[in-house]
This record gives C-alpha cells, sequence and structure tokens, in this order.
C-alpha cells in the first residue's frame, strides 16, 4: 500500500467527506423543497451547505499541496475532482470513493471487481437521480410553459433520462434545466455502458472457467462415456 502523505490523506479523510457530501445534499434538498419552511431554517440550511462545500474546498487544496504538482498539471491529473468541486451537485459521488478509502485504511476484504462496478453504479445512480431531480425541480417548476411543476415530475424525467429509456413525456424548457438534463444523460449512458461491461465481462469469465473444466476432464468421466458405460 502506497504511503505518501497525499495517500495518508486520502485513507483518513474517508469518513469526513462522506459526511460532508451528505450534509450538502440534505441542506440543499432542505432548501429547494421546503418552501413553507421559516427564514431561519433555509437559511440554517445555506450555512450548512456552504459549510459542506468549504470542506471540499480544503481538501482539494490540501490534496495540491500534498502531491507536490504544479496547478496546471495537478488541474488535468484530477479533473475529475476539479469538475466535482465546480459543480457541488455531484460532490455526494464522493460517497462511493469514501467507501473505497475507508475499506483500504481498515484492510478489510472487499467484493469482487464485477460486484463493485455494479453496487458504486447503483449507488451512484441513486446519489445523481436525487440530485439532479432536485436541480431540475428548482430550475424547472416555476418556468412559464415548463412540463415539470412538481417534484414528481422531475424524479420521473430523472429516472426515465437515467435509464435512456427517455419517453419524451416531459421536457425541460429553461437554460440550466437542460444543461443539468444533458448531464443526467451523460451520466446515465456512462453508468449503463459500466454495468452492461462488467456484467459481460463477468459473463465471459464464467464460460471461460467453465470451459477450461471441460477441457481438463478425463474423457472417460464425460457425460457421454458415463451413459454409454451404463
Amino acid at each position: 500500500m502506497t504511503d505518501t502523505p497525499l495517500a495518508r490523506w486520502e485513507r483518513h479523510n474517508g469518513v469526513v467527506l462522506a459526511v460532508a457530501s451528505l450534509v450538502y445534499l440534505a441542506g440543499y434538498a432542505v432548501r429547494v423543497l421546503g418552501h413553507g419552511l421559516p427564514g431561519a431554517v433555509r437559511d440554517l440550511c445555506l450555512a450548512l451547505t456552504l459549510a459542506a462545500w468549504a470542506v471540499f474546498g480544503v481538501d482539494y487544496v490540501v490534496r495540491h499541496h500534498l502531491s507536490g504538482q504544479r496547478w496546471p498539471r495537478f488541474v488535468r491529473k484530477h479533473w475529475l475532482d476539479t469538475l466535482v468541486l465546480l459543480l457541488p451537485l455531484l460532490r455526494p459521488v464522493r460517497i462511493v470513493q469514501a467507501y473505497e478509502a475507508v475499506q483500504k485504511r481498515r484492510n478489510e476484504p472487499r467484493l469482487a471487481l464485477h460486484a463493485r462496478v455494479i453496487a458504486y453504479a447503483g449507488l451512484s445512480v441513486t446519489l445523481l437521480g436525487f440530485a439532479g431531480s432536485l436541480a431540475l425541480y428548482q430550475q424547472e417548476h416555476g418556468a412559464p410553459g415548463a412540463d415539470i411543476r412538481s417534484y414528481g415530475d422531475a424524479v420521473w424525467f430523472t429516472c426515465t433520462t437515467l435509464s435512456t429509456v427517455g419517453y419524451g413525456d416531459l421536457a425541460p424548457v429553461t437554460p440550466l434545466g437542460r444543461v443539468v438534463a444533458v448531464g443526467v444523460m451523460a451520466c446515465g449512458l456512462a453508468l449503463l455502458g459500466a454495468v452492461t461491461g462488467s456484467f459481460s465481462s463477468w459473463l465471459l469469465q464464467v464460460f471461460a472457467r467453465e470451459g477450461e473444466r471441460e477441457g481438463e476432464r478425463p474423457p472417460g468421466d464425460s457425460p457421454e462415456a458415463s451413459h454409454r458405460t451404463d
């Protein structure tokens, strides 16, 4: 296991990042859906959201410092982290990375690669779907001529888009809503491809192992030989 300062930092801050991700998503959800809440509660949720965002900013700066790289190279090498920092609604996906980091720190046995891909993709779909539906509802529900009027409409649109079904009964009308929809489409295609590819690879490995066992079986042990003997 790598024991550089950056690796140690990434192993030990997984729980903090996971909690910050959940706080950010919960605070944002309350602000978007809690229309009738008192102003003080909404302000508190805003403060918690900004505090969680600050945690991710501090983590990004610390990892840059520990990497010893110049900013241009660090940004290029960690482009996904940079994207997550600029688009805060993607930050809850860091929960997946936090789970992996905690398991590495505790040196616990992990799932097989294919099972991990499917499990992480499922968790990512759930988190991205929730965040995407919140963003769509925030942008669309009050827009003139909007199809997405309720949060249920936003959830339905997000589910059909992530699953690449796309019934077309609902569509965003605002520029930011369409940008969010494009992001949901891209995530749906990427995650579906990851799960499909991992499942196909697992099936190929199973068939290959079965073929190897058949090839190693002595001729007298084959089902045909046994049937002829009887």
